[in-house]
């Protein structure tokens, strides 16, 4: 037992003495280190996916999160309540992480004021839903299918608009913001749950 003591104790003093082999003592500070900064990027990414951080600015707080209240993603009968990361963040970390990045745009339009009153959000609507529609559209609506996927949908139980319009659109590769635009936010003056986007009308012409 003395002897792999003495081993250990070795060991340690060799790791940490000046020279060729104190290269284990900068992997040992360098693991640490990046055990400590992964750590600390999980935990302010989950603190920027909190509800309450989402709304800490009037912008949000007073205009689309009122609007969001009013939704049965918010608030029904199973009490399974759906929050505004769970629709406007990735799960998968790559995206998540490039969703992180570009939302540093939304800072500079917080110092810049472009929507930091109750006029300026609502002339502004139409731009942003447009932005948020066309990101979903270009992912296929991914942040929705976490929640409603057409292989574990029973259709047949569905209401008489779902069960008839479901299966076409399947069929169709159709992705979900095609149809439920607005279904948690107001829509812009104008627009219906399945207007087309600008750039669809176009194509279809």
């Amino acid at each position: 037992m003395k002897t792999g003591g003495n081993f250990f104790v070795r060991a340690w003093r060799t790791l940490w003495r000046p020279g060729s082999l104190s290269m284990g003592a900068l992997m040992l500070i360098g693991f640490a280190g990046g055990v400590a900064f992964w750590g600390g990027y999980n935990w302010t990414m989950e603190l920027s996916n909190d509800e309450s951080f989402c709304i800490s600015c009037h912008e949000m707080r007073d205009n689309v999160y009122q609007e969001y209240l009013k939704t049965p993603h918010a608030k029904n009968p199973s009490g399974v309540k759906v929050s505004c990361a769970d629709c406007h963040v990735p799960k998968q970390w790559i995206h998540k992480f490039i969703r992180k990045i570009t939302a540093t745009n939304e800072l500079f339009h917080k110092v810049a004021g472009t929507i930091n009153s109750r006029e300026k959000f609502i002339a502004n609507r139409e731009k942003m839903a447009l932005n948020v529609w066309r990101s979903m559209k270009a992912t296929d609506s991914r942040e929705c299918r976490n929640c409603h996927d057409f292989a574990v949908m029973d259709i047949k139980k569905q209401k008489k608009v779902a069960k008839k319009k479901h299966p076409g659109a399947k069929k169709e590769n159709q992705t979900c913001i095609e149809c439920h635009k607005g279904i948690a936010h107001e829509l812009p003056e104008g627009w219906g749950p399945n207007s087309p986007l600008p750039e669809d009308k176009k194509s279809a012409g």
